[in-house]
Order: structure tokens, then C-alpha cells, then sequence
């Protein structure tokens, strides 16, 4: 099992107690990210308390974030920003830890900040989660992308399929129900949750640099008096184990023989006659479309640390912050997408009122004019008077140049 389940589970945990038990969807992953670029910049009480968000050693969270980032996997998007209202001097040792990939720069207006998030979300997220004011210091945002087809689609079955106790059955026509082949079903009993049912639909594969990359989307229900903190939990496991598992294993699969017959909330057990030498088990599932979008607070969820360790580099003790993540994903017949837009804000009290001396110059009489080449690599050209003039004759703003410029 990959070394970073058991820390991103623990923070998936957190991410979503805070989301509460109401629908929504959200990427763990892309706010852990956040939190792991930060490490570098924690000392003391501060990195000991984002080691414990982070559920392992910030050293250990800044190498593998940076390896992830490094090298997307080919079906998840991924990307990293950070914006600074100026290049503050204070944070170049950290700026120098951050992915090779991370784009850098002057804080963008809200255009800018939206197109970002619409480009690296394959447009899945129109609007950025933060919004620029003048008291923002810097952002640090991550964006994660997915849209995958199904290896084999679904077939199409009447909603009353999903049981006489369901009560989606009667708001519903229609629902999804797993093909022949190509689809992973089975029952397995969780720590967490009790028995559970659990779905896997691959993704379409697709060829990679050590034989090929794929997506496995696993559903996974309990009882209803089951806690969604419960269930949300035990997928977590669940989900990694097949991810892992052989191509068509189910770990942890209970025989059918072993559970009574009759129906649940969960499953209908029946038996069947049928022409086969040994005992036989068929499962299949039905469930329904979803999509759903939302937006975290995640100021619950470990940002304040984060908040702390850069705000002590910049002079700042305990500096105003905001984080905030905006997730969306649709899951339907023919594929799946998902996008999340995680952001976090570190800002500066506003200062009191003051005065403020404006000047606006006038060149309106003979002045003078310098033009001077330069080379940032210090070259030969570099700060040498190229052209200079005297203006003592002014003229005319041509009619061609009354307008204004299109848009770029």
C-alpha cells in the first residue's frame, strides 16, 4: 500500500468531519498538498502541530508532495501557484523549496485568478475560491482535474431496482446497473462501518512511461444508522486495497453463502436454480447518477498552522488567513470528472488611515528623453543610452490612436 494512505486517510477524516454528513465532495489530496508545501517554513511549536495535521513528519510530506506534483499521474491534472504581492525577501529560502512546476509571481487580479482555475480544471471550476483584496499577502493554491470514461459503461435500469426501502427509489426513473463484465462487486466487512457493498468501476487505461495508468472509482454503502464519518473512513481503506489489489480480486470478498437470504437495506440475497458443477455466486449492483459541488472552509482543517509558519517568516505572529477549497465531480454512465480548487490566503491587518501626498507630473515644456537598452543576464547592451532626444516641439495624438486597444 502506497506510504501516504495512512496519512492522507487520517487528513481525509478531518477534511470531511468538517464537511459534515451533507452532500458534497471534496479533495482531501489537493488540501493536504497545500499543507505539505508549507512544511519547510514550520519551526517549534508550529511544525510539531503540522506534523500533526499531516499525519507524518513535514520533511517526509515536503519530499512527497513535490515528487506527486513532479510527476502527474496521467489522469489527474495537477498544478501549484504561488502569488505574492511582492517578492518578499523573507520567504525565498521556503519560495525554494516549492515544485519546480509551481508558477510564481505578482498577485493576479480575479480574472486572472479565475481563468487560472478554469485552465487547469479542464473548466470543471469557473471561479477561483478566494478572491484578491488589498490586504492579501500571498496565495498558495492547487488545482486537481479528472475526466475519465469508463472501461465498459453501464447499463440502464428502472430506479425501483434500488429497492422498496430506498427512498431515492420513487424520485427516480432511471439508475445505472453494472454491464457483464469489466465491473468489481462484492461484500466485505468493515472495521468502521460493519458489512458494507461495495462497487469498483475502472476507468479507460491509458499508456504510461511503465506500461499503462488507470482510475479505479469505488462506491462503497452501509447500514443507514451508520455515521458518514464511519462509512467515509472505511472507503478510504476499501478503496485502497482494491486499487492495489490483482486485476478482478475483491479484498476481503465474504461468500454469499455466509450471509442470509432475504433482503436489506444494503442487498437482495435470493437463490437460484441453475446447470453448474459446485456452489456459484453472481453479483452485480445497481446505483444512481450524482454530481455534486461544493465549497469547504477549511479553516478547521489544519490552515491555521500553516498560516502561523509563514507569518513568522514574514514577521507576523499571528497573521488573518483564509482557506478555502472548491470541489465539484460527476459520476454518470459513460464516465467520471472531478476538479478541486484548494486555496489558502495569508493577509495583513489593514493600516489605520493616514495622508497620503499625490503628484501628477507635467511635461509641458522642452524635456528630455533617454532610451537605454538592458540585459538581465548583464550583457554588453546592458544599461547603455541607445537613443536620447530633446522634445521641444509636441504634436498631435493621431486620429488612428483615439481608440482604445482591443483587449488582450
Amino acid at each position: 500500500m502506497n506510504p501516504l494512505h495512512g496519512p492522507l486517510a487520517q487528513y481525509a477524516e478531518r477534511l470531511h468531519r468538517v464537511a459534515g454528513d451533507a452532500h458534497h465532495v471534496a479533495s482531501p489530496l489537493g488540501a493536504w498538498l497545500l499543507l505539505a508545501l508549507t512544511g519547510p517554513a514550520a519551526t517549534g511549536d508550529t511544525r510539531a502541530a503540522l506534523t500533526e495535521a499531516l499525519g507524518t513528519d513535514v520533511d517526509s510530506a515536503a519530499v512527497a508532495a513535490r515528487a506527486l506534483l513532479a510527476t502527474p499521474h496521467p489522469l489527474v491534472a495537477a498544478a501549484t501557484a504561488l502569488w505574492e504581492r511582492a517578492p518578499f525577501e523573507e520567504l525565498a529560502g521556503w519560495r525554494a523549496t516549492l515544485p519546480e512546476r509551481t508558477q510564481t509571481g505578482p498577485l493576479p487580479d480575479q480574472a486572472t485568478l479565475d481563468a487560472w482555475a478554469r485552465e487547469h480544471t479542464y473548466g470543471l471550476i469557473d471561479r477561483f475560491p478566494i478572491g484578491v483584496t488589498p490586504d492579501v499577502l500571498l496565495i498558495l493554491a492547487s488545482a486537481l482535474a479528472t475526466k475519465v470514461s469508463w472501461a465498459e459503461p453501464f447499463q440502464v435500469a428502472p430506479a425501483g431496482q434500488l429497492g422498496p426501502g430506498s427512498p431515492w427509489a420513487g424520485r427516480l426513473k432511471r439508475v445505472l446497473r453494472t454491464p457483464g463484465h469489466g465491473h468489481r462487486c462484492w461484500i466485505t466487512a468493515s472495521a468502521r462501518a460493519g458489512d458494507v457493498a461495495v462497487h469498483a468501476a475502472p476507468a479507460q487505461p491509458v499508456a504510461a512511461a511503465d506500461g499503462k495508468a488507470g482510475m479505479l472509482v469505488v462506491s462503497v454503502a452501509a447500514a443507514p444508522d451508520v455515521p458518514a464519518a464511519d462509512v467515509l473512513a472505511a472507503a478510504q481503506k476499501i478503496a485502497a486495497g482494491a486499487a492495489t489489489a490483482p486485476d478482478g480480486t475483491a479484498p476481503g470478498r465474504r461468500s454469499l453463502y455466509d450471509l442470509p437470504l432475504g433482503d436489506t437495506p444494503l442487498w437482495t440475497l435470493r437463490e437460484e436454480t441453475v446447470r453448474a458443477f459446485g456452489r456459484q455466486e453472481r453479483i452485480n449492483a445497481v446505483l444512481p447518477c450524482w454530481s455534486a459541488e461544493s465549497r469547504h472552509n477549511l479553516t478547521p482543517a489544519g490552515f491555521g498552522v500553516a498560516a502561523r509558519a509563514l507569518g513568522a517568516l514574514l514577521g507576523l505572529s499571528e497573521p488573518p488567513y483564509e482557506a478555502v477549497q472548491s470541489a465539484v465531480a460527476r459520476y454518470g454512465r459513460y464516465g467520471f470528472e472531478a476538479a478541486a480548487v484548494t486555496a489558502f490566503m495569508v493577509a495583513t491587518g489593514l493600516p489605520p488611515e493616514g495622508i497620503a501626498r499625490v503628484a501628477e507630473l507635467r511635461f509641458g515644456h522642452p524635456y528630455a528623453v533617454v532610451a537605454v537598452a538592458t540585459d538581465s543576464a548583464g550583457g554588453p547592451w546592458h544599461g547603455l543610452p541607445v537613443y536620447s532626444a530633446w522634445v521641444a516641439e509636441p504634436a498631435e495624438l493621431p486620429e488612428d490612436e483615439l481608440a482604445d486597444p482591443p483587449t488582450r
